[in-house]
């Protein structure tokens, strides 16, 4: 990107102001890229979580945490800085939960039940529909709460899964 600005530079000092807006462009590219980039990387923790919750059948509260900071990460960095529109729709989310799906159940193998099964086992013992729907409800939140809020509404949801009400209750 440092190649860009320089190159930015000489062509608004050259009066080249086509090329200036060739690369304007390119750098919005680069920025949209690595937005997204980070907001996957929060979509596969969160995905990663939500499988080890199917698959041990238990919610604990460092899950719960890692669930909701990924929701209020992906809330701020989905949000463009008019505040008005989003880098990811809501109607877009299915494309880019089914590329990250493979991705986390890799990741939560080495997690789920210390390791016990490869990703080749977990993935037959993963009822991915199920992990996409949770999912994509649990990012809808982020379209409809501040991230102030976002935090209250992701633990009340958190109550709706496989150990949810054992884990508000505190029994684990």
């Amino acid at each position: 990107m440092t190649q860009e600005l320089i190159d930015l530079r000489t062509c608004i000092q050259e009066g080249r102001y086509a090329d200036a807006l060739v690369i304007v462009d390119e750098l919005e590219g680069m920025s949209k890229q690595a937005i997204l980039r980070n907001i996957q990387a929060y979509l596969r923790i969160l995905l990663i979580h939500l499988i080890k919750n199917q698959v041990e059948q238990r919610l604990t509260n460092s899950w719960v945490a890692s669930i909701r900071n990924s929701l209020i990460e992906i809330k701020k960095l989905n949000l463009k800085d008019n505040k008005k529109s989003y880098y990811i729709n809501l109607t877009e989310w299915d494309i880019y939960v089914e590329d990250e799906i493979e991705l986390a159940v890799g990741d939560a193998s080495v997690e789920v039940l210390n390791g016990m099964y490869n990703e080749f086992q977990l993935i037959e013992m993963v009822d991915r529909k199920q992990i996409i729907q949770t999912a994509l409800k649990f990012l809808a939140l982020t379209y409809s709460y501040s991230a102030r809020e976002l935090r209250a509404v992701v633990a009340e949801t958190l109550t709706q899964l496989i150990g949810g009400e054992d884990w508000k209750a505190g029994r684990r």
